[in-house]
């Protein structure tokens, strides 16, 4: 596959992976990311045990649906 031979030459260029890091969409991103990451861990602090692990359920739920589909989304793929 020329496409990951591709990707796999870019990402073991160690000067265009610094670069990239360093642009603003790039940080930007990660600071986003950071700041919704400790606003939620905030959130569940706040919550009572019992929603914690309501929306703890939720998560594995969802987690297990969206692997399901991926797998079946593979499955259609391949016929």
């Amino acid at each position: 596959m020329p496409l990951r031979a591709l990707f796999r030459y870019l990402a073991n260029n160690e000067h265009l992976v610094q670069k990239i890091a360093e642009s603003y969409p790039v940080r930007r991103a990660a600071q986003l990311a950071v700041s919704v990451f400790f606003r939620g861990k905030a959130k569940i602090e706040e919550l009572d045990p019992q929603q914690v692990n309501k929306f703890i359920s939720f998560l594995k739920k969802f987690n297990e649906n969206l692997k399901e589909g991926i797998q079946d989304a593979k499955k259609q793929l391949k016929k």
